[in-house]
């Protein structure tokens, strides 16, 4: 009995480990750890603005829908009026009646937007979104709404537009495609959609998304379910992967 209680002690000793590879274990764990775990807590940021950017254009459609029902057809709106501050109160506070908004801020709310949208490629230059031409709401979870209305060359028509901030104006950096997004309205029906999606995949990738840095990203993030525009470099070649280049056709991801 003696001679088995030694023999069991003995095999548990030389199954155990010792501290020593316990020690290099953890520090191995510990390394691979701190290489994943960035672009994993990255690729899940990304994923939620996703999801966010996706949840607001939902909503603006089923308020725009809701608005028309009310009001009548999108492009009466503006019948007979010429002055811009009115017609952008008219577009903004129609839609904030079907959203769920905790704040309205009007045409001349200070602090309920952010005054320059910073493009997210070095290239491009700020956008200054300031004065009485456009109509703020902020919405129950957080969303900044601005609603503008931009003329042609020619000053005839209105063509409204849509920006939306997902993480609020004191919240993020005010950057275009990382923060800032931007939805465009037809004029005639009313029909919202992301900004960019107007433009063929060529103009999307050099002109506005990744060449200068714009909102035309919008359509990019609805129509593949990423940001991944945002891990190129200004022409479409993936950083993390030289051997993809975005074109929003065959290559959609940096994956």
């Amino acid at each position: 009995t003696s001679f088995a209680r030694q023999s069991l002690a003995s095999l548990y000793r030389k199954s155990a480990f010792t501290l020593a590879e316990t020690l290099i274990v953890m520090g191995i764990i510990g390394v691979v750890a701190a290489l994943t775990l960035p672009n994993l807590n990255s690729s899940t940021g990304d994923k939620e603005k996703v999801a966010k950017v996706k949840k607001v254009y939902s909503n603006l459609n089923d308020a725009m829908g809701r608005a028309i029902a009310v009001y009548g057809p999108f492009n009466e709106w503006f019948t007979n009026d010429n002055s811009r501050t009115t017609q952008v109160t008219r577009f903004g506070s129609r839609m904030g009646e079907f959203l769920k908004i905790s704040k309205d801020c009007g045409t001349s709310g200070t602090g309920c937007f952010v005054s320059n949208v910073t493009p997210h490629k070095t290239d491009g230059s700020d956008v200054t979104l300031l004065g009485t031409n456009y109509y703020r709401l902020i919405l129950a979870d957080g969303t900044a709404l601005l609603f503008g209305l931009t003329r042609t060359s020619s000053e005839t028509g209105t063509y409204p537009i849509i920006y939306i901030d997902i993480d609020g104006p004191n919240k993020g950096n005010g950057t275009s495609a990382k923060d800032i997004f931007a939805f465009e309205v037809n004029q005639t029906t009313g029909e919202i959609t992301p900004r960019g999606s107007a433009d063929s995949s060529s103009d999307l990738l050099t002109c506005g998304c990744l060449h200068n840095g714009y909102t035309e990203c919008t359509a990019w993030v609805v129509m593949h379910d990423n940001m991944d525009y945002l891990k190129t470099n200004t022409s479409g070649q993936c950083t993390n992967n030289t051997s993809i280049k975005l074109d929003g056709t065959t290559n959609t991801t940096c994956k």
